[in-house]
């Protein structure tokens, strides 16, 4: 992939039902990626949940049934999509605190985040008070590691695209990413509406006391780290999945090194020897895959019960190393006010 434009993994977070489905649902029907068919069937798959067509554009991203019936994104949905500068992996995160392991796992594989918040007051006080979704979702980012962040200010349809809401909302949101630790001047913060597509990908017409940028045009301003590809290969595996016809195919992303097809490779902890017979992101086969890169691989030589989550692959002649013990610093965002042996946070 060195040929092409630089990867970026793009996670979206925030509380349920501030809408961010919809919001990059929408943002992907007019980036071209998804149909105007696609949507239409979409809206009247929506009707039948009695609930109209609320969320013809959020099923794009919510593609598991039992997500549509709740109306509500349990695990990650990834989609793809190019702006000028980049190509994307986009990650829409659950909002919902139940799921809040599976956002776990989506942003440590990003490298930018959105964080979608309401414009509706009431809205806006529950997601970023304690225990709110966007709290924890910024919380998270920042610990994990995710530098770069935009903050949306979705639903202004709903509030009339009044600049007072646009700012009652902003300032909010400014607190929270300033009390996680993110620099106020590095976070742009964008009016728009999930629902109508104002400020996605065109300039709203409904704002025009709004001068900065659209959705699609702030990220062409985040910046891609230099990969640590000249390291030895290191792949965590996130999920291995059995394909009818292709056998067990692991995924994960890349995070150091170059993998290759025909590459001898190395399961650790088990210490499973193997070989990279094919290697897909997207459902494109590639020869290589690369430090950032998300893919899925098949395996010669490594069965199912060889490799899990949570497993790191490598190479056999600089194998990862297993460690006995480690010192962790350990985060507690949202706790009880004492911790007592049996605790679990999550």
């Amino acid at each position: 992939m060195a040929d092409k434009k630089p990867h970026l993994n793009l996670i979206v977070t925030g509380h349920i039902d501030n809408g961010k489905s919809t919001t990059m649902g929408h943002f992907l029907m007019d980036l071209g990626v998804v149909d105007e068919r696609t949507i239409a069937a979409h809206a009247s798959e929506s009707e039948k949940t009695g609930k109209g067509d609320t969320f013809k554009y959020a099923w794009v991203m919510d593609n598991i049934k039992d997500e549509r019936e709740r109306g509500i994104t349990i695990d990650l949905a990834f989609q793809k999509f190019e702006s000028a500068k980049y190509f994307f992996t986009l990650i829409d995160a659950p909002g919902h605190r139940d799921f809040i392991k599976n956002m776990i796992t989506g942003a440590s594989e990003a490298d930018a985040a959105i964080l979608v918040l309401s414009a509706k007051e009431g809205e806006t006080d529950t997601a970023i008070a304690a225990g709110g979704q966007a709290r924890e979702h910024a919380f998270l980012l920042k610990t994990l590691g995710v530098g770069q962040i935009i903050v949306a200010i979705n639903k202004m349809d709903a509030v009339e695209y009044k600049e007072a809401a646009y700012k009652a909302a902003k300032e909010k949101g400014e607190k929270l990413v300033k009390s996680v630790g993110y620099k106020l001047e590095n976070v742009p913060f964008i009016p728009l509406s999930g629902w109508k597509g104002d400020n996605l990908v065109k300039k709203s017409e409904n704002m025009p006391w709004y001068t900065g940028k659209t959705l699609l045009q702030a990220f062409d301003d985040f910046t891609v780290a230099e990969k640590p590809v000249g390291k030895p290969l290191r792949v965590p595996i996130q999920d291995v999945y059995t394909i009818t016809g292709v056998g067990t195919v692991p995924v994960g992303r890349v995070e150091t090194g170059i993998m290759k097809a025909g590459q001898k490779i190395i399961v650790m902890p088990s210490g499973a020897l193997g070989e990279i017979k094919s290697i897909e992101t997207h459902h494109t086969e590639m020869p290589t895959a690369e430090a950032g890169d998300n893919i899925g691989f098949n395996l010669r030589g490594i069965e199912k019960k060889d490799i899990k989550r949570g497993d790191v692959l490598g190479t056999p002649d600089a194998p990862p190393k297993v460690a006995k013990e480690f010192k962790a610093q350990i985060i507690v965002i949202h706790h009880p006010t004492a911790i007592a042996p049996g605790y679990t946070p999550v």
